[in-house]
């Protein structure tokens, strides 16, 4: 059976009465070079576990388990089951997890089920659950390489360098943890039913060493306020969502203390212009 093929996976889903779910984001691959590009791009081997999220119908999985020595799938769609049991049978080194990626423990998950293999991450995740999924896989702590293929636009806002008009909180909080790189495009041909839009391979690997801050939750918080409101300056904006302890004379004073010109915009902040302006936010309050 090729998993890829349209007839035979039109074939299959009829003898199991699946049906698509639009809330899970359910796009099968109908280009069998997609799954094994992106398994490739995982760098995955006989010393490494992938977590794959959302394997489907197995496309994906199956160019897994040849390449990795254990491959353990979280499927939330339990009527999926029946059907990845018989298109990864005599696959030993797969193990299916039904459940919500969302609500498992990950680092315990790790834990339990790699065998002490390396960790990478690898899938084709739904666009509803990007963010999310990508935020618990970086915080985990637990994988040497993440390799997704995402919406296109959420992969160029991860990529995306200060002063773009995709760059953001969530490419700041990316590139804070991992070193991102987009390695190719999906057209939206290559998936049944077809989405609207263009999909990308990404793949991130965890910094050795995260740039150093005082304190990364109030690093985040200052990055967060500076994009609350992009349209504004970055004064305005940290003066709107800091609170009442950050005075506007207070925040004056430390983006002339960084400086930064009177009127940025924290859209043209990098991560050690954020990594100062934190540092001298915090002194004034403390």
């Amino acid at each position: 059976m090729d998993v890829c093929n349209i007839n035979d996976i039109k074939a299959l889903l009829g003898r199991h009465g699946f049906h698509f779910s639009k809330s899970m984001g359910q796009n099968f691959l109908i280009q069998s070079w997609v799954p094994e590009d992106i398994a490739a791009a995982s760098g995955a081997n006989s010393n490494c576990c992938v977590l794959e999220i959302g394997p489907g119908i197995g496309p994906l999985t199956r160019q897994l388990s040849d390449r990795a020595g254990k491959v353990v799938a979280v499927e939330l769609d339990r009527s999926l089951l029946p059907i990845l049991a018989e298109t990864l049978e005599g696959r030993e080194n797969v193990e299916i997890v039904p459940g919500d990626i969302m609500k498992l423990d990950i680092p315990a998950l790790v834990s339990e089920r790699f065998d002490g293999l390396t960790p990478i991450a690898c899938a084709n995740l739904p666009y509803n659950i990007t963010s999310p999924v990508l935020t618990a896989l970086i915080e985990s702590g637990c994988f040497s390489a993440i390799t997704v293929m995402i919406q296109r636009e959420v992969a160029l806002r991860i990529c995306a360098t200060p002063g773009s008009s995709d760059y953001g909180a969530f490419s700041v909080f990316c590139q804070y943890h991992t070193t991102p790189e987009l390695l190719f495009d999906v057209p939206n041909t290559c998936f049944i039913p077809a989405p609207k839009v263009t999909s990308s391979v990404l793949r991130m690997v965890p910094r050795p060493k995260p740039p150093e801050v005082e304190s990364e939750d109030f690093f985040f918080r200052v990055v967060r306020a500076a994009f609350a409101q992009r349209r504004k300056t970055l004064h305005n904006s940290l003066s709107s969502s800091l609170g009442p302890a950050f005075s506007r004379e207070m925040i004056a004073e430390a983006i002339a203390a960084c400086s930064l010109r009177h009127d940025v915009r924290g859209e043209r902040l990098g991560i050690p212009e954020f990594a100062a302006l934190a540092k001298e936010l915090s002194s004034r309050i403390n």
